[in-house]
């Protein structure tokens, strides 16, 4: 069953607070493999401006995809996870997270649309700290992959 474009606009509650710890950054900077002087060392990362270790572009996403989990898990929505996946990433920044933040994520459904049988579905996460500044936002879209698609794949397979 096709999702329904209804839910366009939907937005969820805010989640709690996430504090940005230097330890959580510079893991997330190795794991990702870049070596930006400004991921590591607080000193770095003030010679350019800012007042902490400032985060990787992507950090965001370990956030804004457990907020996501809100619109997943929505029964009224009736998304089937495992036929789900991730099909683009966007973050637009108002500035860049920092050691020390105190983020939250408000999420939205963006957008609902249907092609071919598969379902395209953007999610909105709007980040916050704790002041109530925006940090980022982040355009998420999953594909809900048509149940005719599997079978077929199956068929082929197996």
């Amino acid at each position: 069953m096709p999702l329904d474009p209804s839910y366009v606009g939907r937005t969820y509650p805010p989640t709690e607070a996430y504090e940005v710890g230097r330890e959580k950054i510079r893991e997330f900077a190795e794991a990702v493999g870049d070596a930006n002087p400004a991921y590591y060392d607080a000193d770095a990362a003030r010679a350019l401006g800012h007042p902490d270790v400032i985060a990787p572009p992507t950090f965001p996403f370990a956030l804004t995809y457990r907020a996501a989990a809100q619109v997943v898990n929505d029964p009224d929505l009736r998304l089937d996870f495992s036929r789900v996946v991730h099909g683009d990433q966007k973050f637009a920044y108002t500035r860049p997270v920092r050691a020390g933040d105190r983020l939250s994520v408000t999420v939205s459904i963006e957008a609902i649309k249907s092609m071919a049988g598969n379902d395209f579905l953007t999610v909105r996460g709007e980040v916050y700290d704790a002041d109530g500044e925006h940090v980022v936002t982040s355009l998420m879209m999953l594909v809900v992959r048509a149940v005719e698609a599997e079978s077929a794949e199956q068929k082929v397979g197996g």
